[in-house]
């Protein structure tokens, strides 16, 4: 039997540091983009306001894409090597307390810029959602190979777009994406650190 050679990353493998910084940089990045866009565009920020219920709705969803994710991960083979492959390059680096950002701070900046600008800017409608997904899909290309990580990525930022809409509140979306990124991510770390004792 051949051993599969490790895909090797078209971007060098970060410190623990250099993706702290990236993830800030990024956040910062796409809270100026959705500023200006809503400065200089012809429409308002997606409402949002705080209640419960939309707030347990948002965590609720976070805890069905993650587990849509888990099952996906399982059935899909390209779809888990493209997903080890890219949290490889996020997570491993990091030590638990830093996923509490890594929940924040995409989850806030990328529902800003996505949810929050683009669906009122493209019309709230099918094509606005679709429109969005494709770009937030591509915002998490890490390489050529990474093809099913992206189709996950749009199909999700398809579910959270469709929560917005359906929900009104823009507060869903975001603190569904926090939580997914909260759990899939201390699964997948604590998955490694018990790999790495056996």
């Amino acid at each position: 039997m051949i051993e599969q050679q490790k895909q090797e990353p078209e971007i060098p493998y970060l410190t623990r540091f250099q993706v702290l910084v990236a993830m800030g940089a990024t956040a910062i990045i796409l809270f100026i983009v959705a500023k200006l866009s809503l400065y200089f565009g012809n429409f308002s920020l997606f409402s949002w306001n705080f209640n419960q219920t939309d707030l347990l709705l948002g965590v609720g969803l976070g805890v069905a894409i993650t587990a849509l994710s888990g099952l996906t991960y399982r059935l899909w083979s390209s779809y888990r090597k493209s997903a080890d492959f890219y949290l490889e390059i996020i997570l491993k680096p990091l030590a638990l307390p830093d996923l509490i950002w890594l929940g924040l701070l995409p989850g806030l900046s990328e529902e800003l810029l996505f949810r929050g600008v683009m669906l009122p800017a493209l019309g709230f409608d099918h094509l606005a959602v679709i429109v969005s997904s494709l770009c937030f899909g591509v915002l998490h290309l890490s390489g050529s190979q990474q093809w099913p990580y992206v189709v996950w990525a749009t199909i999700v930022g398809m579910i959270l777009g469709y929560s917005a809409l359906l929900s009104g509140n823009l507060l869903v979306p975001i603190a569904a994406h926090i939580m997914t990124n909260w759990i899939s991510s201390y699964i997948w770390k604590i998955w490694q650190l018990s790999k790495n004792k056996k």
